[in-house]
């Protein structure tokens, strides 16, 4: 019988691990943590999912500052999620990035969870907003689009869905009718190769 890992014993190995990474990025730029202090000046917003296999700056190998995020299951924007809002209103209006990417995954457990009714607790009542999605586009689940890649396409269909919802929100409609210069993306992310598509 092995003896349980302490709880704290688990959180001094972070600890540590945030040492070497800081020591790591010191000798890389002596500056780097001044410079990252000052100020941060992303040009990126990200809105995606929560998924701890899904780590947006290093999938675009971009370093901190470089990339503001917002993580949700199943990266779904919903015009009464204040949280995303606020991110979203933050990004255009207070740091001016001209790009906000919406990011899916490939096998993404909520979307899966959307997809099959499977009951997950209180995040069904999310999943809902997936649901949706796959209600919306049901016609093509039936015979159109093989089993095996149901979950996939349903994977992008919801991408595409938040980018709608992205650019109905006043808040996006209010940067373009002033002309500020900013672009909607759909993107998503293949866990098994590592690429964005």
């Amino acid at each position: 019988m092995t003896n349980p890992i302490k709880s704290s014993d688990t959180l001094a190995h972070l600890f540590q691990k945030n040492r070497r990474w800081a020591e790591s990025m010191i000798e890389q730029d002596a500056d780097f943590f001044r410079k990252l202090a000052a100020q941060q000046s992303p040009q990126y917003l990200w809105i995606g999912c929560s998924d701890s296999r899904v780590p947006a700056n290093e999938i675009v190998d971009l370093l901190p500052g470089e990339l503001f995020v917002h993580r949700n299951v199943a990266n779904v924007v919903c015009h009464s999620d204040l949280n995303c809002l606020s991110v979203l209103q933050f990004a255009i209006d207070v740091l001016k990035v001209k790009h906000v990417i919406v990011s899916g995954h490939y096998g993404c457990s909520g979307v899966h969870a959307a997809m099959t009714g499977r009951r997950v607790g209180l995040a069904d009542n999310w999943l809902r907003h997936v649901q949706d999605v796959h209600q919306k586009h049901g016609r093509y689940f039936g015979d159109v689009i093989p089993k095996g890649e149901q979950l996939d396409r349903l994977c992008e269909l919801n991408v595409i869905e938040q980018v709608g919802n992205v650019c109905q929100t006043t808040l996006v409609q209010d940067a373009w009718e002033r002309g500020q210069d900013l672009t909607i993306h759909s993107w998503i992310y293949g866990i098994k190769d590592g690429l964005l598509r």
